[in-house]
């Protein structure tokens, strides 16, 4: 009864190459053993079990948008960062296109798919979509669908995935591995917008056999617009290297929102691989005319002086589609052949909604922004796809080898960064050097000059640039790998604090009207791409955010995080000006003068539906590691006045907070008499998290017993007490019983919270808690609720989920920095599991 599973392998060496085939009819994949991400059977194609799932939000639909249904097929996406980035489904259809900056379809296409042709003796036995998903009759009617779930098997280890198809009644194994130029510290061919599909045929039978493997694509993404008409499609050849083999294919012609953009599909020729194309099919008939070309003879119709190489412009209600077709011969008994596709969509030139600004993706610096660079991606592509495998497994590699790591922890900590580039990310430099961000200069700040503008979005339903708060958690994720575009946004963020935008607009949650920002304060996000980011900042309007009291500060703890791990002076020094200045604008927060900030008595952080009334933990905490970092800034910079000032602050704050807040065990949520004042929240240490997690280990703001308290009570209360452990840590925890009801995100376990919380217990020594804790959210996202590369912001105990493809689980990263700063040896030797 099972389908298609979802796995990731235990070693990535032994992958682009062939596993060891066993005899049919068992037909058993691989010898070695295989982590499971959906370790169930599949009824029928749904990656969960068969239970109701809803999805709701606590807020209004202010953007125009639906929330999404939850996408049960989705996985690993194509593409590099910043470029745009197409999805596939683990069926093995292309889906959730994601090419307008910030903007998703949602939808499937039909045409865009790979196909297979079996050939003995000059006769086709065998011609398949290699598609699991139930096709729904209207057009490619004509072609072989419905492939059977048990033919099938899907790996996914962000930036790869294998699929593998057998074909047991002709004893044939058909392996594709999908690649996708990411991996860290690169800031070239990570931002290209291609993919490479290399696929292997392995043949068991007493036969030669010729295999042909046919990539079919079309014009759009699945919606009204590719009907628009305009469309063109041109056969290329590139051979400009000599030492290189040569690259044709197709190139597909068309605007997508005002913005050009051609699709590229291309094979590599090989001495022992045919390669012939199909300029033109119409992807809304039946498809008999090019299936029936495939099954003739397992080629498609030579290009010739008769046949055109470019194909007519479609009229108004037209679609074009093309297809690229490498044919090989296989022979008898274990012989194995290599065939490889490229995917490319060049869409160098981009704006937003409004249109206030053009900017040139980050690839156009090396294939410009003319529109027609297709075919020369694909030929890049190519050509070095087998270097980036190298770099991802020597980047993998030995974490995949460790033995002190548990499974499911390396499978979450690779696959959770689809998001980095299928976040609605847009890495891009303006057109004209025009700064946007209001600033009489026009010179770019340096690293933004070399390295660009990167954005990406709190969401995929949650559609705001860079959402701050949020991005606090996630930048682990970008300090460790790409650390240059965190301070790219470091820098957007600074310049935009000064920034001010008086037009009035109406909080939704308080039903009063206000500016959208006020000078000097952190902005909430950098924009919404329906509008234009960077130049007009904070989108959200739920609550007004000038005075929200986490802002500021994760802008101050982010800045010395940064320069604790690059060591950059120059941006220490750049930054300085900024950190002193939030600081100044949180001390009016202080209402009492104890040094303490004190929360407004309205939702006024992260927890924007939680209220909090007077000092609190998480506000509270954060403060405190904020003025102990600052005074760490002073020292450096040799700032002596502002060292003894923030050091009195800090004194004064730190009595205070103790006095306020701790009851013996831990922490209460606020110091107000409400009921739920005393509430276990998991997020309570998040101040000191970070501080410890900058390089301040000297114990000298949070006592190590009361923090060693704490984290036990949390994971007594908030995990342990919660299904068994199985969920990860509950928001708001109770010791009079299970949770806290008070509040609807005090109920909601938060993925990154969750992660946080446990790269905390990690530093702490807490290493057996910090990994059960974390599990829970992997096993409630990708193994219970089946969200795979869609991992939301929250979810419940009633398997209730909120905001899909979301920022903060990109956290997960903060649990890595955590293992190699405070257990190095980890790393180093086969000590104990760290689950034991």
């Amino acid at each position: 009864m099972s389908s298609i599973e979802f796995f990731f392998f235990s070693s990535p060496f032994s992958l682009p190459s062939l596993p060891p085939f066993f005899p049919f009819p068992s037909f058993p994949l691989f010898p070695f053993p295989l982590f499971p991400l959906f370790p169930f059977p599949l009824f029928p194609l749904f990656p969960f079990p068969l239970f109701p799932i809803f999805s709701f939000t606590l807020f209004p639909n202010h953007w125009g948008l639906l929330e999404q249904p939850i996408r049960s097929s989705i996985s690993a996406p194509i593409g590099g960062i910043g470029c745009g980035t197409i999805g596939r489904g683990y069926r093995g259809e292309f889906c959730r296109f994601q090419l307008v900056p910030g903007c998703y379809d949602h939808t499937t296409v039909v045409a865009d798919q790979f196909i297979v042709c079996i050939r003995k003796k000059n006769v086709t036995v065998h011609q398949q979509v290699l598609c699991v998903r139930k096709h729904k009759k209207g057009c490619l009617d004509s072609w072989n669908w419905n492939l059977k779930g048990e033919d099938a098997t899907y790996h996914a280890l962000y930036p790869r995935a294998w699929t593998i198809y057998k074909i047991p009644e002709h004893k044939v194994q058909l392996i594709c591995r999908q690649v996708s130029p990411i991996y860290p510290h690169e800031y070239k061919d990570t931002s290209f917008p291609c993919a490479v599909f290399v696929w292997s045929v392995n043949n068991l039978g007493e036969e030669d056999i010729d295999v042909s493997i046919m990539f079919t694509f079309k014009n759009g993404r699945g919606v009204k617009e590719d009907s628009q008409g305009g469309c063109w499609n041109q056969f290329f050849y590139e051979s400009k290297d000599p030492a290189a083999e040569a690259v044709s294919g197709v190139t597909i012609n068309q605007t997508i929102q005002n913005m050009a953009c051609t699709y590229g599909i291309a094979a590599r020729h090989q001495a022992d691989v045919s390669v012939s194309h199909s300029v033109f099919f119409d992807p809304k008939g039946s498809g008999d005319k090019i299936w029936k070309d495939l099954s003739e003879d397992g080629e498609l119709t030579k290009s010739d002086a008769n046949i055109e190489m470019k194909s007519k412009e479609t009229a108004k209600n037209q679609e074009c589609a093309a297809a690229v077709c490498c044919k090989c011969h296989v022979p008898a008994g274990s012989g194995t052949k290599q065939m490889e596709f490229c995917l490319s969509w060049d869409m160098p030139v981009v704006h937003f909604k409004s249109k206030g600004q053009s900017y040139g993706r980050r690839y156009s610096r090396w294939f410009g922004q003319k529109g027609d660079a297709a075919p020369q991606l694909c030929a890049y592509a190519l050509q070095n796809y087998s270097n980036w495998e190298q770099k991802i497994e020597e980047w993998q590699g030995p974490i995949l080898e460790n033995p002190n790591l548990p499974a499911w922890y390396k499978s979450a900590l690779f696959n959770e960064l689809y998001f980095v580039s299928d976040g609605g990310t847009v890495w891009v430099d303006p057109i004209n050097q025009d700064d946007i961000s209001n600033k009489p200069e026009t010179q770019l700040p340096k690293v933004i000059e070399e390295y660009g503008k990167f954005a990406y979005l709190e969401g995929h339903e949650y559609r705001m640039y860079n959402t701050y708060d949020v991005h606090h958690y996630a930048s682990f994720a970008l300090v460790m790998l790409w650390p240059k575009l965190q301070l790219s946004l470091q820098y957007d963020i600074a310049k935009s604090i000064e920034q001010e935008d008086h037009t009035v607009v109406e909080y939704l949650m308080e039903g009063g009207r206000g500016p959208v920002k006020l000078a000097n304060a952190v902005p909430h996000d950098l924009g919404d791409p329906e509008d234009e980011p960077w130049t007009k900042v904070n989108a959200y309007n739920m609550h007004p955010t000038h005075n929200w009291k986490d802002l500021n500060l994760k802008f101050v703890l982010q800045v010395y995080r940064d320069y604790s791990a690059m060591k950059d002076m120059t941006y220490l020094k750049d930054m300085y000006p900024k950190v002193k200045a939030m600081m100044d604008a949180a001390l009016v927060w202080d209402v009492d003068g104890d040094g303490l900030i004190e929360n407004g008595g309205f939702a006024d952080q992260t927890f924007d539906a939680w209220t909090a009334t007077g000092a609190s933990a998480y506000c509270g905490g954060m403060w405190l590691a904020a003025l102990r970092l600052t005074v760490e800034m002073a020292n450096i910079l040799e700032d002596s006045e502002n060292q003894k000032k923030y050091s009195e602050i800090l004194e004064k704050g730190k009595a205070a907070f103790e006095k306020k807040l701790w009851n013996g065990h831990y922490y209460n949520y606020d110091s107000s008499t409400a009921p739920y004042h005393d509430s276990i929240m998991a997020a309570q240490l998040m101040g000191q998290w970070f501080m410890k997690a900058s390089g301040i280990t000297d114990d000298s703001v949070f006592p190590p017993d009361k923090v060693e308290s704490v984290l036990k009570v949390i994971y007594q209360h908030n995990v342990m007490k919660i299904n068994g452990g199985t969920c990860g840590a509950i928001n708001g925890g109770r010791l009079d019983r299970k949770k806290e009801t008070s509040n609807c995100q005090a109920e909601e376990f938060w993925v990154g919270i969750v992660y946080s919380l446990a790269a905390n217990m990690i530093q702490e020594g807490l290493c057996k808690e910090g990994f059960q804790t974390a599990w829970g959210a992997y096993h409630m996202c990708w193994e219970i609720l089946g969200l795979a590369f869609q991992t939301p912001e929250a979810y419940t105990t009633d398997k209730v989920y909120r905001s899909l493809g979301y920022m903060r689980p990109l956290a997960i990263w903060s649990m890595h920095w955590a293992l190699l700063k405070f257990h190095p040896q980890l790393f180093t030797s086969t000590m104990q599991s760290l689950t034991s």
